[in-house]
């Protein structure tokens, strides 16, 4: 008999594996910007992941109507958690080392707490204090190396600060604003409201596409529509509601670790010992901001 409150072993595969879904699609989205422009290769791999989240949940039956007095709700969280924080990071991932992008993107639980803080008078407590701290210590070690380099690219630390900014400002709205229909409902109609925009960036912005792709171009489109977009955000919402706050927080802090060490034989990119020290920093800032104590 499992003990009460204990999860059930398949959650924590689903999770396990999850986390290194999400952690491999850093390094595959590198892998894809050799060959396709950023927007373009958003705007391809989010139409397939619509269209398979559409069509498995209608297969499951689960209705996915949108009342009209959700739409302005959808439009307005969509904004900053789909397009702004796509966009955004894919920008980074193109100018930026894939796991370096990884670990400054999921600096977005921390500015989503200091944003708690100082917009809608949350307590500045010790640990936020040190969660603080690493942060910007692990982005003036990156920061410090991308100028050190002739090579470097502190621009796409911009971008994916940004990102990652664009990610908390839409976490402090799905929190704040009551939610009018199901997570999974909402979430369809989200990307599905962004995938036009993403279109339209892509057009106005990038040059159409000069040959098709190669087999491994294909094959990063299949992984971001099919797995990123698509069984991966399955996999969250059948496992989110059961998962204690301890696991979530978990998950997360490896994802920019599992992205840092698949990146070696996915695009040959080397870690530096910046990387390393980096990302050690904002496992630790993730830790005192989302494992529970009594300090928060």
């Amino acid at each position: 008999m499992r003990a009460a409150g204990a999860v059930p072993a398949r959650t924590l595969v689903a999770l396990a594996l999850l986390t290194l879904l999400w952690g491999v699609n850093w390094p595959v989205m590198k892998l894809a910007l050799r060959e396709l422009p950023p927007l373009t290769f958003r705007a391809l791999t989010m139409t397939g992941g619509a269209v398979l989240l559409f069509v498995w949940y209608r297969l499951r039956g689960i209705p996915l109507q949108l009342p009209r007095t959700a739409l302005a709700q959808v439009l307005l969280l969509a904004l900053p958690n789909i397009l702004g924080w796509h966009a955004l990071s894919i920008f980074g991932v193109q100018s930026l080392a894939s796991g370096r992008a990884a670990i400054v993107g999921f600096t977005m639980p921390v500015w989503t707490v200091l944003m708690g803080v100082l917009f809608f008078g949350e307590r500045m407590s010790p640990r936020l204090w040190l969660a603080t701290l690493s942060t910007a210590t692990a982005l003036m070690l990156l920061m410090w190396h991308e100028l050190g380099r002739l090579s470097g690219n502190p621009a796409g630390l911009a971008w994916m600060l940004a990102a990652a900014l664009s990610w908390a400002i839409g976490t402090l709205l799905l929190k704040r604003i009551p939610a009018a229909v199901p997570t999974e409902v909402m979430t369809v109609w989200m990307i599905g409201a962004t995938v036009p925009v993403m279109w339209a960036l892509a057009l106005l912005m990038e040059p159409p596409l000069g040959r098709w792709p190669s087999g491994a171009g294909w094959a990063t489109l299949a992984y971001g529509a099919l797995i990123n977009y698509g069984v991966a955000q399955i996999l969250w919402f059948s496992i989110a509601r059961s998962l204690p706050p301890v696991a979530s927080a978990l998950s997360i802090m490896l994802i920019p670790i599992v992205g840092l060490l698949s990146a070696v034989p996915i695009t040959q990119e080397l870690p530096y010992p910046e990387d390393f020290l980096a990302a050690g920093m904002i496992a630790l800032a993730l830790a005192v901001t989302l494992m529970p104590g009594k300090s928060r």
